[in-house]
């Protein structure tokens, strides 16, 4: 095999990660914390030099924190319904991802349409039935950024 062929094997092998960006960046006026997809703001500014692992490294702590955000709210009892549903309702996600982070990708696509969230095989914890579910993506979302500040104070605050 040709040097070249086994290169193009190996850089297909590893998996491309794409930007958590939403659109809603929120560093350009000030954030440390990016209010849209939690990124710390050298990680929005330096986003398309880093490699794929350490980008791989960014997602995976965007989704550790999210989990632990949704597992007081939330509890998926079937992650496999939840990754059908998805796909039935064409929502993209990342297959990579937890289910918590799944679960999230849906509430933020039509948290306002679902009527019994049981057909994704989740359920509110007992704590939050009371609230509805667009009240319970933007608490989600509030208590992820929240998260992600006092991860990046403790960590990255010079």
């Amino acid at each position: 095999m040709h040097r070249q062929t086994r290169v193009s094997c190996i850089k297909s092998m590893v998996r491309r990660v794409k930007t958590p960006c939403i659109g809603v960046c929120s560093t350009g006026i000030g954030d440390s914390v990016c209010r849209g997809c939690k990124r710390f703001t050298h990680e929005v500014i330096h986003w398309n030099g880093y490699t794929e692992e350490e980008k791989a490294h960014i997602i995976r702590r965007l989704d550790v924190l999210l989990s632990q955000v949704i597992y007081g709210k939330f509890a998926i009892d079937n992650p496999a319904l939840l990754e059908q549903g998805l796909k039935h309702q064409h929502i993209r996600y990342d297959p990579i991802a937890s289910p918590s982070t799944w679960l999230f990708t849906l509430l933020k696509a039509g948290a306002t349409q679902i009527k019994d969230l049981t057909v994704f095989g989740c359920r509110v914890l007992p704590d939050w039935r009371g609230v509805s579910l667009p009240e319970l993506r933007d608490t989600i979302d509030a208590d992820f950024f929240t998260l992600s500040q006092v991860h990046y104070e403790r960590y990255f605050r010079v």
